[in-house]
């Protein structure tokens, strides 16, 4: 099975922390070179040393804020007179938590200018470059709310749900060109984001953390959280040649957790 990435440029938003950064380093080992973005320039800098060179790569960093629009164009355009980008990763942090009905308006344009504005910015910036490379693999790191709505998660079930239906779309139309556009559902995984529903859902009900954290895991059939890694080797087969042929899916990582087929 071909999963080699080397002479292929992949840029990996979130990449500082939690997926993004455990597929950024699983990109590297299979010997891309890996562009990185996220706000925190020090968390940046941290992922990038640490990133595989043992092929030859060169690695780098952008600070970026998802939310301004004029800034994330202008990195992106100064990416791109360097380089192609061969491999998009659309990875943007989830809005705060909260019931639908408690949601203003702005709440659901902010999200969905962070996902869905941002995500159709960057594959507007890379097509080109994909198209004359022949190779373009476009990965959103969503969530399992995409299948199964998550309680107290209206805004984020929302705009996940408008992600899928954005990348289902684009598949169709980036289908004749070989670029293949694909989305990866973590279920629960042991990051950041995981502890801050945690902590809320413990405060809400009056109990501790750890009685959240065991009555989530006793939902997944498999027992436990999942790893970071264990989704970055979803994103990162979904990137290789190997996955040619898959397209316009949505692919969960959740143990067995979602009860639908």
């Amino acid at each position: 099975m071909n999963i080699e990435l080397t002479n292929k440029t992949a840029l990996v938003c979130g990449g500082s922390k939690g997926i993004g950064k455990s597929v950024a380093i699983e990109l590297a080992s299979l010997g891309a070179n890996v562009i990185l973005m996220a706000r925190s320039k020090s968390e940046l800098d941290d992922t990038r040393k640490g990133l595989d060179t043992s092929k030859g790569q060169s690695h780098s960093s952008y600070s970026v804020d998802m939310t301004d629009r004029d800034g994330l164009q202008s990195v992106v355009d100064a990416i791109l007179t360097q380089t192609n980008i061969h491999i998009l990763i659309n990875n943007t942090g989830g809005p705060p938590s909260g019931p639908i009905l408690s949601a203003t308006e702005d709440d659901f344009i902010k999200a969905l200018g962070m996902h869905v504005g941002a995500s159709q910015l960057l594959v507007k910036a890379v097509l080109a470059g994909m198209k004359t490379d022949g190779y373009g693999r476009v990965i959103n790191i969503i969530s399992t709310s995409v299948k199964v709505p998550i309680a107290g998660l209206g805004v984020s079930n929302t705009t996940r749900g408008a992600m899928a239906s954005w990348a289902k779309t684009l598949a169709g139309e980036l289908g004749p060109h070989g670029i293949t556009v694909n989305n990866v559902l973590p279920g629960f995984t042991n990051t950041g984001r995981l502890q801050y529903i945690i902590d809320n859902r413990a405060k809400k009900n009056s109990t501790t953390a750890d009685v959240v954290a065991d009555t989530m895991k006793g939902q997944v059939p498999l027992g436990r959280f999942a790893k970071p890694e264990e989704v970055a080797a979803m994103v990162a087969f979904l990137a290789s040649p190997a996955a040619a042929y898959v397209t316009g899916t949505s692919i969960r990582v959740d143990g067995g957790r979602t009860k639908s087929i």
